[in-house]
């Protein structure tokens, strides 16, 4: 199972949000390449970045220090947050990315997600962040009408190869991941689960590679000190942690 260690950008920052409230927002580091860099130095081979601006806007507001990243680190980047269009698309993967996550054009426009597949294969992703079992969308302010389920079934219709799934409630909570939510979605879908939200320590890690999802984001979990990330990472790959 792949560890993903997060960064969410606001302003050029690294920051995190308290169930994704704006409101509830702490800075953790001004110059996010150290953060990469201390990643790095812990064995991470990926990176998930969020331009949380870009969630509400759909402006690419934090591309220049995403293409920073890009260009000073070996590891495999992938990045969402208002990409709404093919040329948003286009812009984050000449500027690096290896990956794009579709979040909330993936509900509202599944022609335009259709085509991001047909063009880029696995280089796009699906972001689909849960609020009450059903999907928000532009930065989980609103909520659109479809249940988890119809929206899973529509993604895995138009090829979709990997899902990072945010249960909001658990997101920055530090009260455990929604094991049970993803133990499900693993064994139902074909499609890559990547879990996020929530995971906040070893057992988490275990449970969620046991449950055989293909990936964990950690986010706030790493930041407060909670998880050790080389342990995280060894645990997730094979090793004793």
């Amino acid at each position: 199972m792949l560890i993903f260690p997060a960064i969410d950008l606001y302003g050029g920052q690294a920051v995190r949000l308290y169930k994704g409230d704006y409101d509830q927002m702490t800075v953790y580091d001004p110059e996010p390449l150290n953060t990469v860099e201390k990643f790095e130095a812990a064995g991470a081979t990926h990176l998930h970045l969020v331009d949380l601006e870009g969630a509400k806007t759909g402006q690419t507001t934090n591309l220049p220090t995403i293409e920073k990243i890009t260009a000073r680190t070996g590891l495999f980047v992938e990045v969402g947050g208002g990409i709404r269009s093919m040329d948003t698309v286009r812009r984050y993967l000449d500027a690096g990315a290896s990956r794009v996550i579709l979040g909330t054009a993936a509900v509202t426009d599944p022609d335009f997600t259709a085509r991001a597949v047909a063009e880029y294969g696995d280089k796009i992703a699906v972001g689909a962040d849960l609020k009450d079992g059903k999907v928000a969308i532009k930065g989980w302010l609103e909520t659109s009408q479809d249940g988890w389920q119809t929206f899973f079934d529509r993604m895995q219709q138009l090829g979709v190869k990997t899902i990072i799934c945010t249960d909001i409630s658990r997101d920055g909570a530090m009260q455990g991941t929604n094991r049970e939510l993803y133990r499900t979605l693993a064994v139902r879908y074909p499609m890559d689960i990547i879990a996020s939200g929530g995971v906040s320590s070893l057992e988490d890690i275990q449970a969620l590679k046991a449950a055989g999802v293909a990936g964990a984001i950690i986010g706030k979990a790493y930041y407060t000190g909670a998880i050790d990330l080389a342990q995280a990472i060894a645990l997730g790959e094979g090793g004793r942690a």
